[in-house]
């Protein structure tokens, strides 16, 4: 086995990784900076941690630098206060060859209470790059139980949808050519 910038090849081929080697939990008290006049925290606020985790688990996976292409579903669910415990969850739902989609859930925990509640979920998709800032191909991904299947399927949902979007946002803005009478 020859190791290669931290991802293994075996005979040729890149060896595939399994969700658990990239995902991780990531948890920061809130403090007054992160809010607003009402003692909220910004979603912007949210929106970063939650890039900067899902980001983390993609670089763990492709041992590359990696970029965000993408944001799904980013839905709110319930504030986050000043002093509350933010708890982001990060793993894998799908690899592709050049790009990968993680998905994140965030909590919030009062600590004065004990309360969790769940306050966002997003799915952000990443493109690995190599030295030259070019995409370059992905290890695979190690599916091990019905959890990662199922998410996995719901992944690949997600993409044939953002495809799909994606070519009638560019038949929408592709210009018209004006039509030539005899």
């Amino acid at each position: 086995m020859v190791e290669r910038a931290s991802v293994r090849f075996q005979g040729g081929i890149m060896v595939g990784k399994k969700v658990k080697d990239s995902q991780m939990t990531m948890i920061m008290q809130m403090t007054g900076q992160d809010a607003n006049l009402a003692g909220n925290v910004h979603g912007g606020v949210v929106m970063k941690y939650i890039d900067s985790t899902a980001g983390i688990v993609a670089i763990r996976h492709t041992s590359s630098n990696v970029v965000t292409a993408s944001i799904d579903r980013l839905d709110f669910h319930s504030p986050v206060y000043i002093g509350d415990l933010l708890t982001l969850k990060a793993c894998l739902n799908m690899v592709g060859r050049t790009s990968l989609e993680v998905g994140v859930r965030v909590e919030a925990e009062s600590v004065l209470s004990g309360q969790v509640r769940h306050t966002a979920s997003a799915y952000l998709t990443f493109v690995a790059l190599g030295p030259d800032g070019r995409p370059i191909e992905v290890p695979p991904l190690i599916l091990e139980s019905e959890e990662e299947i199922r998410r996995n399927e719901e992944a690949k949902a997600r993409r044939e949808l953002r495809l799909a979007e994606k070519i009638r946002e560019q038949s929408a803005h592709a210009p018209t050519s004006p039509s030539r009478e005899k």
